[in-house]
């Protein structure tokens, strides 16, 4: 299963465990993204929660996560290559795994259509 906030981020959920990252729309509003900042492993967050960040030529960016849970694993990759975001935000790119506190918070965020049409009415 596949979610969108409305902070454009996504999360793709197996079980009790959500791999969360930004959308393609949001590295697009932020350009080249030259940092990464992830979340410890362990870390406990609310949903809605500040957890990571993002830096780009443009401006600094929020990671929230989409659900409460607990962060257990992080995407090292993006640290030393955060450019990945540029070219694959919506794959290889994502932030972090997170494992849901409540599987029930997951009726808050977005489908894509809705995603597709939040962003078209002009998140």
């Amino acid at each position: 299963m596949e979610r969108f906030s409305r902070d454009h981020q996504w999360i793709r959920v197996d079980g009790d465990l959500g791999t969360v990252g930004i959308t393609d729309y949001a590295q697009s509003q932020l350009g080249d993204v030259v940092s990464v900042e992830l979340p410890k492993a362990g870390h406990r967050a609310a949903a809605g929660e500040t957890v990571a960040g993002v830096e780009s030529v443009k401006a600094a960016s929020d990671v929230f996560t989409p659900v409460a849970g607990e962060v257990v694993e992080v995407n090292d990759e993006l640290a030393g290559q955060p450019a990945l975001v540029n070219t694959d935000a919506e794959g290889k790119a994502s932030f972090f795994k997170i494992r849901l506190a409540k599987a029930v918070e997951l009726g808050s965020v977005m489908d894509r259509t809705a995603y597709q049409a939040f962003i078209k009415d002009g998140a």
